[in-house]
């Protein structure tokens, strides 16, 4: 698998959500090498952990925004949201069941879900913020 490069294609064009997206990035390469690299399984939990952390924290960041500027799809993009950590936190368990080994099958997973939801949901919630902020 290949790093995720940050790049204005994921761009949602909100400097503070693109600051959250480029963090979520980061760590998201940085467990891609951890696999690449076979680190431990607990090495291996610790960052899929703060992935999901870092995520839970950030869809409370777009969450709030979309309150304070009362946008209209706000419950769709917030189930989307809670899907998305669903499939984080599935993983996990699978990880920490499956005796710790993560796959690159697991990794495409966490790619897609970054990617998809920033090219998607995001991209429209970056317009309409870009609208009123």
């Amino acid at each position: 698998m290949k790093d995720i490069v940050w790049s204005k294609t994921l761009s949602i064009g909100v400097e503070e959500v693109d600051e959250d997206h480029r963090k979520l990035v980061d760590i998201f390469n940085t467990l891609n090498h951890a696999v690449k690299d076979r680190e431990t399984p607990e090495y291996l939990a610790a960052v899929l952990d703060e992935l999901i952390n870092c995520t839970v924290w950030h869809f409370s960041h777009e969450e709030r925004l979309m309150l304070k500027y009362q946008y209209k799809d706000m419950e769709a993009h917030k189930a989307e949201h809670r899907e998305l950590i669903d499939t984080a936190k599935e993983l996990q368990r699978e990880l920490l069941q499956g005796g710790g080994e993560m796959t690159e099958r697991h990794i495409e997973i966490l790619e897609r879900w970054l990617t998809e939801h920033i090219l998607t949901t995001d991209m429209r919630l970056g317009a309409f913020l870009a609208n009123v902020m």
